[in-house]
């Protein structure tokens, strides 16, 4: 198995120096868990390079209480620098450690090509692509209640119209190489009447781009409790050749490799025999 979804910091903490000494705790945690290999795939908007690339990126939506609050999350969060995360993390490969080098880089509408461009001249391993708002909406934010708020007055069918639709944009730039999470927008626990519509959508759009998806456990430390993706949507992945990552999604030690008898379990009753690895963002398949 593998963890191919590992953050450094959490999100009420600010973020510090990537160490060596942290990489190998999450190798050591993963290892008594029978996962081989692990990816550190911080968000890019940690980071000050992704500040000074997209400076008020959310200003291009409407004014509201949570366009006010994403523009304080992202300056309160953008402190860290990109190319010591880099460093720390090509260190940690040449010390022996199972690291792949990531990020997890969000669907930033009309502004991939000039993400793709920056991230270009690191030697990343593998990239996630991932959606955690819906315009300046971050519904993934299950602990806010101005944020929950919000799905009583959008509605759950358009919030997941605006998710599939982004999800489907992000995967057509082709600037990433796993869809993380790929049904996220189901995190509170709000379905559509026809969930499968979305799905259907979903895995063709990881299909006909040459996706990879990511199978996490997280959804079950979330309101909605269930993996993601939904078994519907890996059945669907499955039967349309989508290769899979596996993943915990965590943001301290205490969840490395969590649940991965789980993520094993739905794996083999989608009937899959093998996962997808990267290194310098090509794909590689390693049996289960």
């Amino acid at each position: 198995m593998i963890d191919y979804h590992l953050h450094l910091w959490s999100h009420s903490k600010p973020s510090t120096e990537a160490t060596i000494e942290q990489l190998a705790a999450y190798c050591e945690k993963a290892s008594a868990s029978g996962v081989a290999e692990i990816a550190i795939t911080e968000h890019f908007y940690r980071f000050r390079q992704a500040s000074k690339l997209l400076k008020g990126f959310f200003r291009r939506y409407e004014e509201s209480p949570v366009r006010s609050l994403m523009e304080e999350y992202w300056e309160r969060n953008s402190t860290a620098d990109l190319d010591q995360y880099v460093e720390v993390g090509l260190a940690a490969k040449r010390a022996g450690l199972p690291i792949v080098l990531g990020l997890e880089v969000d669907y930033y509408e009309g502004e991939m090509s000039r993400v793709s461009d920056l991230l270009s001249d690191y030697p990343f391993d593998v990239l996630l692509g991932s959606i955690h708002w819906v315009e300046a909406w971050p519904f993934d934010h299950v602990d806010d209640p101005v944020v929950m708020a919000e799905w009583e007055r959008i509605g759950v069918e358009p919030a997941w119209r605006a998710y599939t639709r982004a999800l489907e944009e992000l995967a057509a730039t082709e600037a990433v190489d796993v869809l993380a999470h790929p049904d996220l927008v189901k995190v509170a626990g709000h379905r559509p009447a026809v969930p499968e519509e979305y799905y259907d959508r979903m895995a063709e759009a990881a299909a006909s781009h040459a996706m990879t998806a990511e199978v996490s456990s997280a959804g079950l430390r979330k309101p909605v409790s269930e993996i993601y993706p939904a078994s519907y949507l890996l059945a669907r992945f499955r039967a349309l050749g989508v290769g899979v990552t596996t993943a915990s999604d965590a943001h301290g030690l205490g969840d490395v490799a969590d649940r991965t008898s789980e993520l094993l379990q739905a794996l083999k009753v989608a009937g899959y025999g093998e996962l997808t690895r990267f290194a310098g963002r090509r794909p590689r398949g390693m049996a289960l």
